[in-house]
């Protein structure tokens, strides 16, 4: 059986260093997705979003490993994009009207055929409330800055701060979604030695000083 590290695969991607920021060109992939608004630490819509990604992740991943594919890899970690309608609401930390997309990447080798069987056999087993929420897309997220988090979500401002600054100084913009990585499970990790990759696209800036 061949077996693949896909966080190894992408490891630059994935395995953001804690000492520097990175200004990467991050390829097409594909992912699950369910897209939502509230409150992640209340919201029972975002909770059964979660559960529904990993329960169709985890039933491909075990097609894949038995069927003629023969191949075993480990399920990646549930990401994040993050927005609202008007972002002062997200910039004052107004939860409740925060929008979000979740999202789990797929090997290249899972097809849509995959997807449309996986989410048929969970049915089966499962009653989950987000399950016909789940879609499975390529998103092209292209050059983008991005720095490690230690600690727990509600500390990550400072850390925002400092890659927005980063991009400022080096003469980019912010484009696009403010986009989280959980490379940590909350329930096996404690707060404190909790790792997010924070992700923000960029563009190189049009403004030219006048002399």
């Amino acid at each position: 059986m061949e077996k693949k590290d896909y966080k190894k695969i992408y490891k630059e991607f994935y395995g953001q260093s804690v000492k520097k920021i990175s200004i990467l060109e991050v390829p097409k992939l594909n992912y699950l997705m369910i897209d939502g608004v509230g409150d992640p630490n209340t919201s029972k819509e975002y909770q059964d979003a979660v559960e529904a990604l990993f329960s169709v992740s985890y039933t491909i991943k075990f097609m894949l490993k038995k069927g003629e594919e023969n191949i075993d890899y480990g399920v990646m970690p549930l990401e994040g994009l993050w927005w609202a309608d008007d972002m002062n609401n997200f910039l004052v930390d107004n939860k409740e009207l925060w929008k979000w997309t979740m999202m789990i990447m797929q090997p290249d080798i899972v097809t849509m055929e995959h997807v449309t069987t996986a989410l048929e056999e969970v049915a089966k087993k499962k009653e989950l409330p987000s399950l016909s929420k789940v879609v499975y897309k390529e998103y092209n997220e292209g050059l983008v800055a991005q720095i490690m988090h230690i600690g727990p979500y509600c500390d990550e401002a400072p850390t925002i701060e400092k890659l927005h600054k980063f991009i400022t100084e080096e003469g980019y913009e912010l484009t696009g979604l403010h986009h989280e990585i959980y490379l940590s499970d909350p329930r096996r990790c404690t707060p404190e030695k909790m790792k997010t990759i924070i992700r923000q696209p960029i563009k190189k800036s049009n403004h030219r000083e006048i002399v």
